[in-house]
């Protein structure tokens, strides 16, 4: 019997501690970070994000100089906007032009650009034009790789629906399509270039809200709602 009573007794509730904006900000300036390796990961960002004013005006702010030529962040910014405007020729054309190895040393990434020219094409309406370049172009890839065979199946399937109702293979004609492709190739050019290939300041941001949520289920705190002003709140 005093088992059961004591299994099913309540369970104290947790007590959290309160921690005050003044004590929280203190034991903020006590943290020692390095100015050079913040400027750092704002560079990185500016970089492979295309940001080629930005990575002017911050280098002279900072003196901290970028690991890239600036010339190449433009042809790369030019390659990535032809994808995500549906000019794939263009695109392939500029990156050949920057470098051959690019598309050479990646079929899947190859294989996703001729898929995209031919959304690009049913979309605009040239069946015929898309059925031929499927044919000659994809349809022997797709034999050679059962994976790229399926998504090429997909695509093909655009043709069984209309495009303006909604259908299993519809998020291939949207815009979040050309991003996708137009990342995996701006991706594969910051290889080539062994630059990195995703900007490490976006994963340290979703870091600190998992850890701000953490820490919240043990204490109160000010947090940061906004990270734009990274202003705290009131505990």
């Amino acid at each position: 019997m005093s088992s059961n009573n004591a299994s099913s007794a309540p369970t104290a509730p947790v007590v959290k501690k309160t921690i005050s904006k003044d004590e929280w900000e203190k034991r903020l300036a006590e943290v020692k970070l390095n100015k050079r390796d913040l400027n750092r990961l704002v560079m990185d960002y500016l970089v492979i994000e295309g940001y080629k004013d930005a990575v002017e005006k911050f280098a002279e702010e900072s003196g901290l100089a970028p690991n890239v030529d600036l010339a190449s962040i433009d042809e790369r910014m030019r390659i990535r906007a032809a994808v995500q405007d549906g000019r794939i020729d263009e695109a392939m054309e500029r990156v050949n032009d920057l470098d051959p190895e690019v598309l050479d040393t990646n079929p899947r990434l190859y294989f996703h650009l001729q898929q995209q020219k031919l959304i690009e094409l049913i979309r605009e309406g040239k069946i015929l034009e898309a059925l031929d370049f499927a044919q000659e172009e994809l349809a022997t890839r797709g034999e050679e790789n059962p994976e790229f065979l399926e998504e090429l199946e997909q695509t093909m399937s655009l043709l069984a629906f209309d495009p303006s109702q909604p259908s299993p293979v519809a998020g291939l004609l949207d815009f979040s399509q050309r991003l996708k492709i137009a990342g995996e190739l701006n991706a594969a050019i910051l290889k080539s270039q062994s630059q990195e290939r995703n900007p490490k300041l976006p994963a340290l941001l979703k870091m600190l809200v998992w850890s701000q949520n953490q820490l919240e289920e043990k204490a109160t705190f000010p947090k940061i709602r906004n990270f734009v002003t990274a202003e705290l709140e009131d505990a």
